[in-house]
């Protein structure tokens, strides 16, 4: 039975673009925040972050190269995926940042958004 697993963008990552400037992810940093509140559920799921250059072979291998946007929960087999779970090649994924955080406090017992 496969976990899910969370890709996301590494903290303080570059864009050549903007040369000498390191970023965060705005989307990804609510769920970094929820992350670092509860390690011991964090660790009940697989969490790689990745860097910002394209392609991400990570994003292309789990799904493929015209979904390579972060941050992505790719919902393992461990738990029913919810109806509105985006499906590709029979996997379900989430992409929306606000129901990502709403799934871990669903699957993996975080705490809830207010």
């Amino acid at each position: 039975m496969s976990r899910d697993l969370l890709l996301l963008l590494e903290y303080g990552f570059t864009d050549p673009a903007h040369p000498g400037e390191r970023f965060i992810c705005p989307d990804g940093a609510p769920i970094e925040g929820l992350l670092a509140g509860g390690p011991e559920r964090a660790a009940q799921l697989d969490i790689k972050r990745l860097p910002f250059a394209r392609p991400r072979a990570e994003v292309v291998a789990a799904l493929d190269a015209q979904h390579q946007s972060l941050p992505v929960l790719i919902l393992g087999d461990r738990l029913p995926p919810p109806d509105d779970a985006q499906r590709l090649d029979g996997k379900r994924f989430v992409t929306d940042t606000r129901r990502i955080l709403e799934l871990l406090a669903q699957r993996h017992g975080f705490p809830r958004v207010h």
